[in-house]
């Protein structure tokens, strides 16, 4: 079984870009700690996992290089974090992308996979943040919007969705934001154990 995990620098996490090899330099995230998990639960499935995500990439970074990093890597399961840098990029360096355009590319993305790879089982991860470090009051309204496009591209295509935001927004109840979130966008060790955990209870049925 071969899992792909796509997204930016959540994603991405410090992976080797030197190795095309499973189950090797997955970076110190979300995509290492779940393939962990599998690879010790499931020795008998044959399970090769890799991670293709990149620092700073929007939506339509991912578009212009899916066929490379994800069509022909022919996964069985796909996942996909994508949409901070969507909104990041509109208030750091006026580049982001507005949420329709955003909205329409994903939509784009997933057909496109959908037709090339029909028996494709897929995750989609909703764009999460905190409000502190880089995150400030006018991002949320944007943020948010980014979020229901997720979940109902989800409904859609009848993907498995795991709700992050929700999530965290929990646990600042437990311990503060920068516990889970360094800068309000990065996920640290607990973070990153939080959206494994959540990943793979929505994709329970894939193993």
């Amino acid at each position: 079984m071969k899992i792909l995990f796509q997204g930016d620098s959540i994603t991405d996490c410090g992976r080797s870009r030197e190795t095309a090899e499973p189950n090797t330099d997955l970076g110190a995230g979300y995509p290492a700690l779940t393939a962990a998990r599998l690879l010790a639960d499931h020795p008998d499935k044959n399970i090769q996992v890799y991670n293709r995500g990149i620092s700073g990439n929007r939506v339509v970074d991912l578009y212009a290089r899916w066929k490379i990093d994800a069509l022909n890597l022919k996964p069985d399961v796909l996942s996909i974090l994508i949409g901070v840098n969507d909104t990041w990029h509109t208030f750091s360096s006026d580049n982001g992308v507005e949420v329709e355009r955003y909205g329409r590319i994903y939509h784009e993305i997933l057909t496109w996979t959908q037709n090339v790879l029909p028996r494709i089982k897929v995750v989609l991860c909703e764009p999460f943040v905190l409000e502190f470090g880089a995150v400030s009051a006018e991002w949320l309204e944007e943020i948010e919007a980014r979020r229901k496009i997720v979940r109902e591209l989800a409904e859609e295509f009848n993907f498995k969705f795991v709700p992050i935001q929700s999530l965290l927004n929990a646990a600042v109840k437990k311990a503060p934001p920068k516990y889970w979130l360094w800068d309000g966008v990065h996920p640290s060790l607990a973070g990153h154990q939080l959206i494994t955990d959540a990943w793979l209870k929505a994709a329970k049925d894939f193993f």
